[in-house]
């Protein structure tokens, strides 16, 4: 099944609610950064959020996501926008922790203390940020919290990612459900009640459930009304004439070096790991062009 997320509402609009089925972005992230069991729960998960987050806006506005942590993976670092583009990446692919007694992949160890921080690119002059602490670790507590606290929003965040034992993805999706003004206490109390009792997010991706079958599980299925469809991909912006630019701004002294020391260059982009060469030739004609 093709990656796509759902727009719906609840409860007779007083619900704003998104899913997403995120499988093929999770494992072509796995595959390029070649990520830990755990490493690929964390940076899924966080794929999963922006890429909802991202639909949530209009234009060319985008998100930059930050969950900069203490564990031994380091940072994640994810971008999304309004066209369904996802891209991220772990600063330490490979490291990871024990899984927890129960047997789940201990995200919220990996990733440690410290901050979520979301950044938005609006088009405008300034970018619009917001930053809260991490509350576990285990990436839909934290963006539950920072709706609340940030965007002042109440709001279900429920994200997943089953890895198998050849750290390939399973299955991989997630939910946000949003609490609109003027929603009833019995609405919110319903709500609570179908999100603390249902299945895992991923169990249930991994049955098969789509986008919309998971809203309908979140909300009921006589109280969703779906909005709009969107496919979504893990897509990066770089380019060699970008990293070209780059080499440019280092100065001719420091293209010389390249030179003189390795006879070319190689770049990598971290988003997507994909590689650049730059051949003492190419070099050359980038440093007349300083």
């Amino acid at each position: 099944m093709k990656d796509y997320l759902i727009r719906a509402t609840g409860f007779n609009d007083e619900i704003r609610a998104f899913s997403v089925v995120s499988t093929s972005i999770v494992s072509q992230a796995q595959k390029r950064h070649q990520t830990s069991a755990t490493a690929s729960a964390a940076l899924g998960r966080t794929l999963s959020v922006a890429a909802m987050m991202g639909s949530m806006y209009k234009g060319n506005e985008k998100i930059t996501i930050k969950i900069d942590g203490d564990g031994p993976i380091g940072a994640i670092i994810v971008d999304a926008d309004t066209e369904g583009n996802v891209r991220g990446y772990v600063r330490h692919p490979k490291a990871d922790v024990p899984r927890y007694d129960n047997g789940k992949l201990a995200v919220g160890d990996v990733i440690g203390k410290g901050f979520l921080t979301v950044v938005k690119d609006l088009g405008l002059k300034e970018n619009f940020s917001g930053m809260v602490p991490l509350v576990s670790g285990e990436i839909g507590d934290d963006f539950t919290y920072y709706f609340a606290t940030s965007e002042q929003v109440p709001s279900a965040v429920g994200v997943g990612v089953l890895v198998n034992q050849d750290d390939s993805i399973s299955a991989a999706g997630g939910f946000i459900v949003q609490v609109l003004p003027g929603a009833s206490e019995e609405t919110i109390t319903e709500l609570e009640r179908r999100i603390t009792s249902m299945p895992h997010v991923s169990s249930l991706v991994e049955q098969g459930c789509t986008p919309e079958a998971l809203l309908q599980v979140v909300l009921g299925e006589d109280n969703v009304k779906m909005l709009g469809k969107q496919d979504i991909q893990f897509q990066c912006v770089c380019s060699k004439d970008r990293f070209a630019t780059a080499i440019i701004g280092l100065g001719n002294d420091e293209i010389q070096a390249m030179i003189e020391e390795d006879g070319q260059a190689e770049t990598v982009c971290q988003f997507c790991g994909e590689k650049y060469i730059f051949t003492k030739e190419e070099l050359e004609k980038l440093k007349a062009n300083d």
